[in-house]
């Protein structure tokens, strides 16, 4: 083995994202399962590793990271054998990273602003301005996508990965109109022929997507 552990479960997005980056970069690593539910990122082995108890965590032969965008990140930095998933060109690194933070700010956050609620305190319905943060993210990635093959033009990055797990799994709130949002959905398609994609995304985010789509009521 690498000695690399990638720590999380495999219906969460960020938690995904990075599966996706280790397998484009055929890393070998080990996956060890948090349960979130079951208080295991509180427990003090966990909380000695990642004080901010998120997942994921990726624990690299003893250097510890969180957060999945730093995580993919990090990767392709380190282990990469050329910086296409993350360019070293500082106007193309920072285009990537507008991406990346339009997922943890925007894409993310309205995932998480859904689902967080529903998890810890039984919340199921969605308001109207969740709901519309939502389909916000959808209409300003199905712009920035525009007539590219990816989120950052003609080339795959990990800003494709990031938003692709988050975006993979929004249906389970709010429907990802094939009509509406066209561009998204080639995209997705697109991203699929990966010969990683299903095993590093695919399936997590129709476990969550059929998790927790009859369980929730759009107001």
């Amino acid at each position: 083995m690498s000695g690399i552990v990638l720590y999380g479960l495999d219906i969460s997005p960020p938690v995904r994202s990075c599966q996706l980056t280790l397998r484009a970069l055929e890393l070998d690593y080990e996956f060890k399962e948090v349960d979130l539910l079951a208080g295991d990122h509180k427990k003090e082995e966990f909380l000695q590793k990642n004080p901010q108890h998120t997942i994921p965590l990726l624990d690299d032969n003893g250097t510890l990271i969180w957060d999945s965008h730093a995580i993919v990140c990090y990767l392709v930095d380190k282990y990469a054998n050329s910086d296409e998933l993350y360019p070293k060109d500082l106007v193309k690194r920072a285009q990537v990273n507008q991406r990346l933070y339009f997922d943890a700010s925007a894409l993310f956050m309205a995932l998480r602003n859904v689902c967080a609620p529903y998890f810890y305190e039984n919340v199921t319905e969605i308001s109207k301005e969740k709901a519309n943060n939502i389909r916000d993210g959808y209409g300003h990635l199905e712009t920035f996508l525009g007539e590219n093959s990816f989120v950052n033009g003609e080339t795959l990055t990990v800003a494709d990965f990031c938003c692709a797990a988050t975006v993979s799994s929004l249906p389970a709130f709010v429907e990802l109109d094939a009509e509406k949002y066209p561009k998204i959905t080639a995209w997705l398609e697109r991203l699929q022929e990966l010969p990683f994609y299903e095993e590093a995304n695919g399936a997590g985010a129709r476990k969550y997507v059929d998790l927790l789509k009859d369980k929730l009521t759009l107001l």
